[in-house]
């Protein structure tokens, strides 16, 4: 028999005159371990959540990794590409990748009889992946691209619909400033909203043929490939290994191919949410202390209720680290506690936020609409590995006090 765990699991349902002192402080120190517990949780879900929100609507728009041509400049006016070159021969070698699909981009106008707005038209193929726009549809819905058949369908976002007047099945008239001028008629197959106001504002969807006949391209000309990934950690080790690829590769008619990341292509908004990694690492850190703290107080306010016991347990011949040890489970049983009703609170709140968007956001600031929650079970262990660790490290030190007690003095002491 566990004599330690006995004694500390008596101390713990007892009550009695002796607990008048400690037991509101050792409730306090519980409330405190649940709350700090409880926004840990909260916090990592908020920040985890808002990062994948953010990063997976960037991608939505430009896939992980694309392959354009060597000279092409940071404009949409691309310079085209052999839908056929040598890359595409050797894609199945690069292990990680989940899809590959043509694009193209060309900057034009759209006008109505009362608005003008410029745009990008982002052409598309047959072979594109439509789940992203798909699962961020609002009204309508995307349109087929065939090989064979040109497609004058169109898929706008919801910012552009609503400053220009726009509705499903109305017809939209781009202008082309080129030599000569072109203007295209399109028709609103669909409405779509990511809330990335940045991006919602500029991009419109097309059949790629357009713009392939817009620039005078032939059918196997593109601005380049897009390329999705199994996972977005892989991205820079399949960029490499793509550039191994392209890097040493001429086409038919001598242009070069280049890789280019969706890091790369938007530095700025991939910085900032790095830096939203530095506000959980700080708001960790001070729950965690003050959690440690407020249990270092518990344990010391047992342990000066629990005196005289302990010079009893002394003049018996019990050695110091059992004693010790029967407030270390003490400690360990509370900070159990607080733990529990730290989870309960955390998860709850991160469910029904995930489930009813309780607390909103302003999209043009914050690029979402409601707070976004990612609960992940790792995460969850961890926080709860590292508090539990954390806490009861802290409560060791407190503890040696005993071994200062003296068992006359202890007897007596009242």
């Amino acid at each position: 028999m566990n004599t330690e765990f006995f004694i500390a699991k008596r101390i713990i349902s007892g009550s009695g005159e002796n607990k008048k002192i400690s037991k509101p402080i050792i409730s306090i120190a519980i409330i405190g371990i649940a709350l700090g517990l409880a926004v840990m949780i909260l916090s990592v879900a908020i920040v985890t959540g808002f990062k994948n929100e953010i990063r997976n609507k960037v991608i939505g728009f430009g896939a992980h990794v694309q392959i354009v041509n060597y000279d092409s400049n940071l404009s949409y006016e691309t310079k085209p590409i052999d839908k056929n070159s040598a890359f595409y021969k050797f894609k199945n070698a690069i292990i990680g990748i989940n899809h590959i699909q043509t694009f193209a981009t060309k900057a034009g106008i759209i006008k109505t009889q009362e608005n003008i707005q410029g745009i990008v038209l982002k052409g598309i193929g047959s072979d594109f992946d439509w789940s992203f726009f798909n699962q961020n549809i609002v009204k309508g819905e995307s349109f087929l691209v065939e090989d064979s058949v040109k497609s004058d369908k169109i898929l706008i976002s919801k910012s552009l619909a609503s400053m220009l007047q726009l509705n499903v099945g109305d017809d939209v008239q781009m202008y082309f400033i080129q030599e000569p001028p072109r203007m295209r008629k399109f028709v609103v197959s669909g409405i779509y909203k990511t809330s990335l106001e940045e991006f919602d504002k500029l991009y419109a969807i097309v059949d790629i043929s357009h713009i392939q006949k817009l620039n005078g391209w032939t059918e196997n000309q593109v601005s380049g490939y897009e390329i999705l990934v199994d996972e977005f950690s892989q991205i820079d080790e399949i960029a490499y290994n793509l550039y191994g690829l392209v890097a040493n590769t001429f086409n038919s008619d001598g242009s070069m191919l280049t890789v280019t990341t969706v890091k790369e292509k938007n530095p700025q908004i991939f910085d900032w949410l790095e830096l939203q990694n530095l506000n959980v690492w700080v708001i960790l850190v001070l729950m965690t202390i003050v959690a440690g703290f407020n249990m270092v107080s518990g344990l010391l306010i047992i342990i000066l209720e629990r005196t005289s016991m302990i010079g009893v347990l002394k003049s018996f011949g019990t050695s110091n680290w059992s004693i010790r040890k029967i407030f270390l489970y003490n400690a360990a049983f509370l900070i159990g506690k607080g733990m529990f009703w730290g989870n309960l609170i955390g998860i709850l709140i991160c469910i029904l936020q995930s489930y009813f968007g309780i607390i909103k956001l302003d999209p043009t600031t914050y690029y979402v609409d409601t707070v976004p929650i990612n609960l992940n079970i790792l995460h969850l262990v961890l926080l709860n590995l590292g508090t539990l660790f954390i806490t009861f490290i802290m409560m060791i030190l407190p503890s040696y006090i005993i071994t200062r007690i003296k068992p006359i003095k202890a007897i007596q002491f009242n």
